[in-house]
């Protein structure tokens, strides 16, 4: 009979392990938390210093009792739960319920799930640190204190089962503030200049930028970009000065969650949630013909860019024998990050380099080889020398003016040879002729000048939210993906194409927190709640105290949005659509993808049609109205009520005046009007417009 149970969180994980440990080890599954706070009520005892109140979770009694018998029988108990605050707390939470004696039971961790790191995991068995599940369980009890002392607020405000989060709701208000940062923007116009010229004895041109005087000189109309055309033509050319110099590009860290997270979604198009499922199962174990099943890649869940010493000399070693010994770096390059780094883990990388990604390729899913093959190469490729570049910049003088162009060439590729990021095979490399020098005089074929408009920032991707929520300390790794999952399919964000885009459902709870919790939504805010978190873990700050200096605050916000709510009575709004079926006034009612109409005379009569509010705008292309619509993901946007015989449609609400300069049609940009047509670039500001 096993003289020992060991309990860990996934049923995937204990076949994998009971291999390692052999027949004295009984190897169990918690399937996650055992325990929490109750789903019907609050759980926290606000008024008797935050007393919590936990219960077993449904469905999960069996799972218990069997739990318990196993731990009756055994000697020791080692409780294997991952190696973060989460698991740390439901390490604890199994101590609170397998009723046996608190010295049986000792806490393990490992960072990957390999035979030596399992066995290792034994010998060094520890207590439970509470530190550690105390952040999380203030983390638990803030979040629950939010959630459920707003939802019912918004529920109350938009008439349907709304519910905000305390992380949530930030990630919210940073994509509307982008949202609002593109809608007002206004574009400017500026001009590039290109010059080809022909060098004595080479068949192909020499293209080079307009630079500017001795300070570089930006080009804003099309008026100032004649005058230097003008000037140009008289001009004679000549090579003014050939630098040469040699220029590093140094390996990349290995990954973090984060950074793993904003990779796979560049360069595999692979959503947050999805590299972590994939990542999770590559942890977990794989089944390897010839080795059984094993953990391919440390644990997923880290910040840290640490490696192990052993990690990082069978990286080198391998480097060495692969590539050569030029190859490996000198010495390992460290992250410049200076906040506390959450968890003693190591960086995301294999558990094993000699296991190459070709050598899995049949043990894996297309998708779980993508992942693998990508976390390997960055791995291998922070451990190797930098990439080394010869430069060359040649400045053409042209009169007063000058023109640039520069051009590198790779001397040694480093860790280029193993691993390039996205931004490197996009970059034009130029070839300059070997024949340039100073004093060479160049004949201009040509000057090609370009007419641009600036562009507003780009709407926020899942993987350029993931790095501005860890640059502003908002969430750590175990938060990014559930986050951006949960406002995805609350429907308070729609993603297209890439892009996240704030839906009319977003604005309406982002509005409501910004105007009645302003705390909440705050940046600054949330990330001090963060660092506060982090002193738990440290057992620096008690956790009570940092709910006890929270929650003052937020019942206040509470109580004052509960009063200006009584005030507002909230009835249907009817309009004059009559319903075709009953003969009634329909009326505006919310839904899960924003606002509809609905007949008054539910549940008898259950007509339903979309809503469209006209905005008092003419159609630019037939003349009938405009009215405002959404798409199927939520997003919002203009188009004419005579669709689909009438294709007018514009993401930016449109005017009923005509743009003086070139007769198109107006777009609303905060307080400007904007001509639509990109080539034109005509802005006015809308008090200059009488209201038609």
């Amino acid at each position: 009979m096993a003289k020992y149970l060991v309990i860990v969180e996934s049923p995937a994980k204990v076949k994998t392990i009971k291999k390692f440990l052999g027949n004295n080890y009984d190897v169990q599954a918690s399937n996650g938390h055992v325990r929490d706070l109750p789903k019907s009520q609050m759980g926290i005892d606000v008024d008797h210093d935050f007393e919590l109140k936990y219960i077993t979770i449904r469905g999960k009694g069996e799972l218990l009792t069997k739990l318990r018998k196993a731990a009756k029988k055994a000697d020791k108990i080692y409780l294997a739960t991952d190696p973060d605050r989460e698991g740390e707390a439901i390490s604890w939470h199994l101590s609170q319920t397998l009723k046996v004696e608190e010295e049986k039971m000792q806490r393990i961790t490992f960072n990957e799930i390999t035979k030596t790191a399992v066995k290792s995991s034994i010998k060094q068995a520890r207590k439970i640190n509470m530190n550690l599940v105390e952040a999380q369980q203030a983390r638990r009890v803030l979040d629950r204190l939010v959630g459920y002392s707003i939802s019912p607020l918004l529920w109350a405000k938009v008439k349907r089962g709304l519910s905000a989060g305390r992380v949530q709701s930030v990630a919210l208000r940073i994509i509307g503030d982008r949202e609002d940062e593109i809608n007002s923007f206004i574009p400017e116009e500026y001009w590039d200049l290109e010059g080809d010229f022909q060098v004595e004895g080479e068949k192909r041109p020499l293209t080079a930028k307009f630079y500017g005087t001795d300070k570089k000189l930006a080009i804003k109309s099309k008026e100032q970009m004649d005058e230097i055309l003008e000037e140009l033509r008289q001009c004679s050319y000549e090579v003014a000065e050939v630098k040469k110099g040699e220029r590093h590009k140094n390996a990349p860290l290995p990954f973090t969650t984060s950074t793993l997270q904003q990779e796979a979604a560049k360069t595999l198009n692979f959503s947050t949630q999805k590299t972590m499922r994939l990542a999770q199962q590559l942890y977990e174990g794989i089944d390897i013909k010839g080795n059984g099943t094993v953990g391919v890649i440390t644990y997923l869940r880290t910040d840290s860019t640490r490696i192990s010493e052993e990690a990082d000399q069978a990286a080198r070693a391998y480097i060495a024998q692969e590539y050569g010994a030029d190859y490996v770096s000198e010495k390992p390059k460290v992250s410049g990050n200076k906040q506390k780094i959450q968890d003693a883990h190591e960086a995301i990388r294999p558990t094993d380099i000699t296991r190459t990604p070709l050598s899995l390729k049949e043990s894996l899913s297309r998708d779980q080889y993508r992942l693998y093959q990508l976390i390997w190469k960055r791995f291998v490729a922070s451990r190797m020398s930098s990439a080394k570049y010869e430069t060359t910049s040649v400045k053409i003088s042209a009169g007063k003016y000058f023109f640039t162009v520069a051009a590198s060439r790779l001397l040694f590729s480093g860790f280029q040879t193993v691993y390039t990021q996205e931004d490197d095979t996009k970059k034009k490399t130029n070839v300059l002729a070997k024949s340039l020098t100073k004093g060479m005089p160049l004949q201009l074929l040509q000057l090609n000048p370009e007419q641009h408009f600036t562009q507003p920032p780009a709407h926020y991707t899942e993987a350029s939210l993931v790095k501005t929520l860890e640059e502003l300390g908002i969430g750590r790794p175990s938060t990014y993906a559930p986050t951006i999952t949960t406002i995805i399919a609350r429907r308070y964000i729609s993603k297209e194409n890439k892009n996240l885009y704030m839906t009319e459902l977003g604005e309406v709870v982002n509005n409501i927190m910004k105007q009645a919790f302003p705390s909440i939504v705050d940046v600054n805010f949330t990330a001090t709640m963060e660092g506060l978190l982090d002193c738990v873990e440290a057992g620096t700050v008690f956790w009570k105290t940092v709910v006890r200096n929270f929650y003052p605050d937020l019942k206040r916000d509470v109580e004052k949005a509960e009063k200006e709510l009584e005030q507002v009575k909230i009835e249907d709004e009817v309009t004059d659509v009559i319903c075709e079926e009953c003969g009634r006034h329909m009326v505006i009612k919310y839904g899960p993808h924003g606002r509809f109409l609905a007949c008054p005379g539910f549940p008898d009569c259950r007509n339903t049609k979309p809503y469209y509010e006209k905005i008092g705008v003419p159609c630019p292309l037939c003349g009938k109205e405009v009215v405002l619509k959404k798409t199927k993901k939520g997003r919002k946007y203009y188009g004419c009520e005579n669709n689909p015989e009438c294709e007018f449609m514009s993401w930016q609400k449109p005017s009923r005046k005509k743009c003086p300069k070139c007769g198109s049609y107006m777009v609303e940009k905060g307080n400007k009007l904007v001509c639509s047509s990109e080539t034109c670039g005509y802005v006015e500001k809308m008090q200059e417009v009488t209201k038609a």
